[in-house]
């Protein structure tokens, strides 16, 4: 899941991601464009029955990132807004943060 709120000057667009706590047993990182896919950036935390983090993010950007999931795979988010191909042949997520 992936949600967005703008801050109310609208100068951040804070995006809060949630997946699945199924999805991974011990850690989750996302690492994307925002992060120069830096997989030691932003860490999601386990509560609620899931694995969740809140990215502040500047507007009127595209975002391409992937979750890394317990220190070994690469997994896409079901809800992106989209999905490009990569230079390794896979998809990437991506998040469009508007106005």
């Amino acid at each position: 899941m992936i949600s967005k709120e703008f801050t109310p000057k609208r100068t951040v667009c804070k995006v809060t991601l949630t997946i699945p706590e199924e999805w991974a047993e011990k850690e989750v990182a996302v690492a994307g464009t925002f992060n120069n896919w830096d997989t030691d950036a932003d860490k999601l935390e386990k509560k609620k029955g899931g694995w969740t983090t809140t990215l502040r993010l500047k507007p009127e950007n595209e975002y391409k990132f992937k979750y890394f999931i317990d220190g070994e795979r690469w997994e896409n988010d079901d809800a992106a807004d989209e999905y490009v191909t990569n230079e390794h042949g896979t998809e990437d997520s991506v998040i469009k943060v508007g106005k």
